[in-house]
This record gives C-alpha cells, sequence and structure tokens, in this order.
C-alpha cells in the first residue's frame, strides 16, 4: 500500500487529529490544487481539479487540525465524485 493510500485510508477513519497540510497531500493525489486569489485568500481556501469540482472550506486556525464536520464534507464530496 503506497503512501496516498494510507493516508487516504486514515482520512476515511475521520482521525481527530487530521493536519490541513495532510489535507493538501491528500487532495492533491487527486488531481486538486489550492486556488489563490488576490494578494491574500485569507482563511477561506478553494480546492479545484481540472473538471472544475471545487472543495471550499476554512483554513484551521490557530491550530492546523481539520474540525470533524470538515473531514465528513469532505468525504462525502469525494464519494460522490467516486474519488474516494
Amino acid at each position: 500500500m503506497s503512501k496516498k493510500e494510507k493516508l487516504a485510508q486514515r482520512f476515511l477513519t475521520r482521525p481527530v487529529d487530521f493536519t490541513f497540510d495532510e489535507l493538501i497531500t491528500l487532495l492533491g493525489s487527486m488531481g486538486y490544487f489550492i486556488e489563490t486569489t488576490g494578494k491574500t485568500s485569507g482563511s477561506r481556501v478553494v480546492f479545484s481539479n481540472e473538471n472544475g469540482d471545487y472543495i471550499r472550506l476554512h483554513k484551521p486556525h490557530p491550530r492546523n487540525i481539520l474540525k470533524t464536520y470538515q473531514i465528513n464534507d469532505i468525504i462525502i464530496n469525494l464519494k460522490e465524485k467516486g474519488l474516494l
């Protein structure tokens, strides 16, 4: 099992310590990249892919840990697209 597959499996377990950096790696392996708008995009982050699909969320702060509702929303979104 590759590192990307292990990261996806960990994500599906809805861990309470999943970081934003891990999310960037996970979504990057699925073809998503962070969109930047203007000089600063603030705490609102948009991930998009070549198909025009978007995943929007607030960047977690002050800690780098995603909230449970964010993980749940992303899992639903990715399952609807057939990526998980």
